[in-house]
């Protein structure tokens, strides 16, 4: 695709329910923290179709959705130092913060108080929109976007950008003892496929847990140990007071607390990743009492972490399962997602 040098072309969504449509749009204005990608991959993730959807909030549109951003390094500014022209680099759901409140100062940008950007959907301080990877240019602040390990491909780096951040960080927080751990993932699918092999590769036994039997075979060809269908009594009571963690990537509407806190040993951790459209229940106090347990929830991670994550997955030969479609066919890649067909990353590429 050609554009000028301020301009890109864009897949943007223009109205909640109407297919996506290619326009030129304007880059956010240059400065000294800049970085420009040429677009190589962007992932397809379920936040998309949210955000598509108008189910968290309202979409500042037209806007150009996708948050697992690879590219090539085509322009840098004068304060970036760890990435130079040539450079494979990618960008997740964050492209910018404050850099001054107390979350930021502590290393923690992804907890921004005062001005979170989203990779989309955002504003940067002078009021340019921050536009996403359904594009074929990507310009934003250089402290938020990383290398890609030269023994991993542009189409796998694209899918740890949001997802698998999102599984690695606060697993790798969770004090996870090689031998020791047994942790639980809920939800085998795009994030919790993500969950499976970080966990094991950090040494824990890994039980996957899912509504019935249907994902099974998939659970264990990711390497999960055992697996928990929660309608089977059976299988649900072999687990009871059995696990040290639970991290839930997904879950339906009728999930119970108790529920699940019924698997978790004494000062168990249930750590959750997953943002439904619906509110989660409440608890009743003595169900967390009773064994100290710990809740908590975990918003993508930090750059540090981000890095650490590329390095341990390239280590580890961690392995998304993709499905490429070309950036052209976006619409058709939404219309797949929409009915199921994803196992479990899509990737467009230019």
């Amino acid at each position: 695709m050609s554009t000028s040098n301020d301009n890109f072309t864009a897949w943007a969504g223009v109205q909640r329910g109407k297919p996506f449509t290619k326009m030129e749009l304007k880059l956010k204005e240059w400065d000294a923290d800049s970085i420009e990608l040429n677009i190589t991959h962007c992932g397809l993730c379920a936040s998309d179709v949210h955000a598509l959807d108008e189910d968290w909030f309202p979409s500042d549109f037209p806007c150009v959705f996708g948050h697992e951003i690879v590219g090539t390094v085509t322009r840098i500014g004068e304060n970036v130092k760890h990435l130079k022209v040539g450079d494979r680099a990618g960008v997740g759901a964050q492209s910018g913060s404050c850099h001054q409140c107390e979350a930021c100062l502590d290393g923690q940008p992804n907890l921004c108080l005062e001005d979170y950007l989203y990779t989309f959907g955002s504003r940067w301080p002078n009021g340019d929109k921050t536009y996403g990877g359904f594009a074929d240019k990507w310009r934003g602040d250089h402290r938020f976007t990383f290398k890609v390990p030269d023994d991993m491909t542009s189409e796998i780096a694209a899918t740890f950008f949001c997802a698998g951040i999102t599984t690695f960080a606060p697993l790798r927080r969770a004090n996870i003892i090689p031998g020791e751990s047994v942790v639980g993932i809920m939800g085998i699918g795009g994030l919790g496929h993500f969950a499976v092999q970080f966990a094991k590769a950090l040494g824990a036994k890994v039980i996957g847990i899912s509504h019935n039997e249907s994902k099974r075979d998939i659970a264990l060809e990711l390497g999960c140990d055992d697996y928990i269908s929660v309608n089977d009594k059976e299988s649900f009571d072999k687990y009871n007071n059995g696990l040290t963690h639970i991290l839930c990537t997904g879950t339906s509407s009728d999930f119970a607390w108790h529920t699940y806190f019924a698997l978790l040993k004494i000062n168990g951790h249930f750590i959750n990743v997953f943002s439904p459209t619906w509110d989660l229940p409440g608890m009743n106090s003595f169900t967390l009492f009773n064994k100290q347990i710990k809740v908590y929830a975990s918003k993508i991670g930090t750059p540090k972490e981000m890095e650490d994550m590329l390095a341990f997955a390239a280590e580890n030969k961690i392995k998304p399962w993709i499905t490429t479609y070309k950036m052209d066919d976006v619409n058709k890649a939404i219309e797949d997602f929409r009915a199921g067909k994803a196992r479990f990353r899509f990737v467009l590429e230019n």
